[in-house]
């Protein structure tokens, strides 16, 4: 592997012979010499004639024996599969262009957002040259920053990597996470901030939530789950870990969550349970200063609400009575739903998103037409003022305190690298704290919100971004990404990979289909369950927008999509094989009827179904890709990525995906699985290794689509 400083210097003394012009043009070239069935054929796959009844209907799965991941059959099989890759993709002209534009964009000074403990400001860093974030803390705003954590020397292939978890409010403690190959994992450890060393304390390796210092720094409150019920410990500072005491968590499964917080006075300890990952959420708080039972603030199986601390009271953005959501204020010591006091009522055409204490007051996050804002309130609900930028992107962070006026705050979109803001609640002043010098010409692109109508007629909005001269010809590569699911909001923020794929002349566009939290909860469960077909619908319609519109067309259209994003693009490309010109999935969910068998992912079942329901297995046998591909049609090229590391969503849906489809279509088109021994879903991947993976998605799909 090449050190990234290294590959930094190259790329700078050869840079000025670099077009990324040339590179599209060599690799349709490349197309055009070598037609798909000239690719060489992908590895045979053994195939077991295996067929399960289910529910009457009888289900194929040749490709189960790949499940077992430590099989040596299967580790072959990894091994062949990642050579074959090597093979079609190393010989694609035009990489290392590629290879020195993703540098462009990747090694660049990067910097976290801050927090500020004890006159203390504790963020990341990761240097140009660096594969890595490090963890710095600054003596005083202006003051100079010190490395406390360095996570390159912990391992030889920079494949650990180190994030903050918490700090004591004197800024003398910090709770740290270490993470290896990407996994959802970590070991827990604490530093001394003063003389750098760490504690005797050490937590280790295990899927855990939020960490909470108690204000003495005597203990600390942290969430176990996933492998374990849910479950809120308590951690005497220097005891063992096997006396950590259970503060919550009897009575639930394995597919709740865990979410909680501790007050700043440390006297109140507030815990959300979440079903599934996104399903309703209850809210439990209770005084340690008595020996008080917890107290239910909100339980009734349906409705989402989520509670913070503001002084004395509770802030609570809650879904009850309001799909669009309100905000509600409630006493600590009497702060069930009959004595709210709402000071933000729903409104129809904006969608709220979250709202926090700082400064004290009431920072409130929205969605107008998916497009962010976030407005000052008092505690009486009394507008402020608001934070808006003059052109579409994302609104994001809001690290603060209760009781300082000083808060932070990022600005980013599709082409503009995250800025990071300072911000003073009494005044609305605000500066720039730091900003990621990413080497892109923001005034040559634009961003456009576009609507287009869906199968049923639902009106759907679209971001498209390109060339402020862009010609509408139809000939443009175009990249159509989205997600839909889950009841998360997907609004407009800088991606490296739509960074590249701008640079190298691509049109990047991104879809807000049903099954997000974009129109509020309305809008996420239109796209759940047994609608979970109008997501697929949506993203279809997206694809034929932009046909339609002169973008591009067909030939030249490629879709990505990762995790329910994995999902979407393998169902589509299943669906409407002869609308895309080639596919990217990414530590995706394949096998639909299985999916929930493995790892953590009965927490998606109240998202997705489970085939052991005989109704809902009708709905997810419909459309699950594994169990749809077409053998007699003409299929894209795809690309698969995923890897051991992914501890969310288990590889084996990549694996026996890949070997499906190679059978069905390897031998006409190029189906290829990049597979990681050493990355995750929770990233964690050194820049080099980023690299690698941009240049491997970006050069597959200008070759198909440029």
């Amino acid at each position: 592997m090449v050190e990234p400083s290294v590959r930094r210097r190259e790329r700078l003394t050869a840079g000025v012979f670099w077009s990324p012009v040339l590179a599209i043009a060599a690799l349709s070239a490349c197309a055009a010499e070598n037609p798909r069935g000239n690719v060489p054929m992908p590895p045979e796959t053994r195939r077991d004639a295996l067929v399960e009844m289910l529910h009457g209907v009888a289900v194929d799965d040749p490709y189960r024996w790949l499940e077992d991941q430590q099989a040596p059959e299967t580790r072959d099989w990894i091994d062949a599969q990642n050579g074959y890759a090597d093979t079609v993709l190393a010989s694609l002209p035009g990489r290392d262009a590629l290879t020195a534009l993703a540098g462009t964009v990747l090694e660049v000074d990067a910097v976290g957002m801050p927090n500020e403990r004890g006159g203390r400001y504790f963020h990341t860093r990761r240097q140009a040259d660096q594969d890595l974030a490090v963890l710095y803390v600054r003596e005083g705003l202006d003051g100079e920053d010190r490395v406390l954590i360095d996570p390159h020397p912990m391992s030889p292939d920079h494949t650990t990597s180190v994030n903050y978890l918490d700090i004591s409010h004197d800024g003398r403690l910090v709770v740290y996470g270490i993470r290896d190959g990407g996994v959802d994992e970590l070991s827990i450890r604490l530093r001394d901030v003063d003389t750098g060393e760490d504690l005797v304390d050490r937590l280790p390796a295990a899927r855990y939530g939020g960490f909470n210092l108690t204000p003495d720094k005597a203990g600390l409150f942290y969430e176990r789950y996933g492998d374990v019920t849910p479950r809120v410990m308590y951690h005497a500072i220097g005891t063992d870990v096997a006396d950590d005491v259970q503060i919550f968590g009897d009575g639930y499964d394995v597919h709740h969550i865990p979410v909680s917080l501790l007050s700043d006075d440390g006297r109140w300890l507030l815990v959300h349970i979440i079903e599934g990952s996104s399903g309703p959420t209850e809210i439990h708080v209770k005084d340690l200063r008595s020996d008080t039972p917890f107290t239910t603030v909100i339980r009734d199986g349906v409705t989402e609400s989520w509670a913070e601390f503001a002084g004395d009271q509770l802030v609570i953005t809650t879904n009850l009575n309001a799909p669009n959501k309100r905000v509600v204020l409630a006493d600590l010591t009497n702060p069930t739903v009959e004595h709210w006091r709402e000071v933000i009522a729903e409104r129809a055409d904006v969608v709220i998103q979250d709202a926090r204490g700082l400064g004290g007051r009431l920072a409130v996050s929205y969605l107008q037409d998916v497009q962010p804002r976030v407005a000052i309130h008092e505690l009486s609900g009394a507008h402020v003022r608001d934070i808006a930028f003059e052109t579409l992107g994302s609104v994001g962070g809001g690290s603060g305190r209760w009781t300082s006026d000083e808060a932070f705050f990022t600005f980013q979109s599709y082409h503009r690298p995250n800025t990071i803001y300072r911000y003073d609640l009494a005044t609305g002043e605000q500066t720039v704290w730091a900003q990621a010098d990413v080497p892109i010409d923001t005034q040559k692109y634009e961003v456009n919100q576009t609507w287009y109508s869906s199968t049923d007629g639902t009106q759907v909005p679209m971001f498209v971004t390109h060339l402020a001269d862009v010609v509408l010809d139809g000939s443009n590569p175009t990249l159509l990404t989205g997600y839909g699911g889950f009841n998360l909001s997907r609004t407009p923020a800088f991606s490296s990979l739509a960074a590249v794929w701008l640079e190298s002349g691509g049109v990047f566009a991104e879809a807000n289909m049903r099954g997000g939290g974009e129109f509020g909860e309305d809008w996420h469960r239109d796209g759940m369950l047994d609608r979970k077909q109008h997501v697929f619908d949506d993203f279809i319609a997206a694809a034929e927008h932009l046909i339609a519109e002169g973008y591009t067309t067909a030939e030249h259209l490629a879709i990505r999509g990762g995790s329910n994003g994995g999902l979407l693009v393998g169902a589509v490309s299943n669906q409407r094989p002869d609308l895309f010109g080639a596919v990217v999935c990414s530590y995706p969910l394949l096998d639909m009827v299985r999916y929930h068998q493995f790892l953590v992912a009965s927490f998606w079942v109240p998202e997705y179904g489970s085939s052991e329901d005989p109704e809902q297995f009708a709905y997810i046998y419909r459309y699950s890709p594994y169990h749809n591909v077409d053998e007699t049609a003409t299929y894209p090229a795809t690309l698969y990525i995923t890897g051991d590391g992914d501890t969310r969503v288990a590889p084996l849906h990549g694996r026996k995906m890949a070997a499906l489809m190679q059978a069905t279509h390897g031998a006409e088109t190029p189906v290829l699985l990049r597979y990681h021994t050493d990355a995750g879903h929770s990233g964690g991947q050194p820049i080099s290794q980023q690299i690698e993976e941009m240049v491997d998605t970006v050069s597959f799909l200008l070759w198909q689509v440029g």
